[in-house]
């Protein structure tokens, strides 16, 4: 079984198109589940009808409580349905339905993660204006450097795991939220020595609805980039 994890917080002009366009895809045993964060918009009462006549489950949340948080609660129930691979993936076409086979392949051919990364060869971004590129490349860098990480793309929503590298990543005990919880995760696959695969797509910005980054998730970013890197220095000195 197959779940696709999307997080909405007013999503109402993308969720129903979106939804349609996965559930074409030519993937056996695929289920969509829509994390919804009580959105003002009604984008939840959008994926509850869509669940009426599609393979789509809905947890409704009370609150907006970041992309993290929302990510745990998805990881946790596809888990407890049973499935064997479990994606991440953004409501505003950003990633593209088509997509998801060929992440999917690279896990079942043996990948603990397949990555959609805007950062190898045939990955791309279309739509960012040169200082959006110049803070995120920049951050990206930073990061990188400090944690000692492999991976080239390792802020990308775009993933697909394997049910049993969530479990031995224990990720339920991961607090961070939005960029910072894609950085530690790929971090602790590295740790542990999965297999991380990065397959090219191509990045284009939304065209409806506003981006979700805030400055809180920049500073948070940072907050605990430094702190793996002071935990990652403190144990390499034991």
């Amino acid at each position: 079984m197959v779940y696709i994890v999307i997080p909405t917080y007013n999503e109402k002009e993308n969720i129903e198109k979106l939804v349609r366009e996965i559930c074409k895809q030519p993937i056996r045993g695929l289920r969509v589940l829509i994390v919804d964060d009580n959105s003002p918009d009604g984008t939840g009462k959008i994926a509850d009808k869509l669940s009426l006549e599609l393979p789509v489950d809905v947890l409704h949340r009370e609150k907006k409580q970041g992309l993290g948080v929302a990510y745990r609660a998805g990881f946790k129930y596809a888990l407890q349905k049973g499935a064997d691979f479990i994606f991440e993936m953004d409501a505003d076409f950003s990633h593209q339905p088509q997509d998801l086979s060929r992440l999917l392949l690279e896990c079942q051919n043996g990948a603990a993660l397949a990555i959609g990364s805007r950062k190898v060869k045939g990955g791309k971004i279309i739509g960012w204006n040169f200082k959006r590129k110049l803070y995120s490349n920049g951050a990206m860098w930073l990061a990188k450097i400090l944690l000692g990480l492999k991976t080239r793309d390792i802020t990308a929503g775009f993933r697909c795991f394997r049910a049993e590298t969530l479990k031995k990543i224990d990720y339920e005990n991961i607090q961070s939220n939005g960029y910072a919880f894609q950085v530690e995760m790929v971090y602790r696959l590295e740790k542990a020595g999965l297999k991380i695969t990065e397959v090219p797509v191509v990045f284009p910005d939304r065209e409806f609805g506003k981006s979700k980054l805030n400055r809180k998730d920049i500073i948070e970013f940072f907050r605990k980039v430094f702190k793996l890197f002071l935990y990652r220095i403190c144990k390499n000195k034991v």
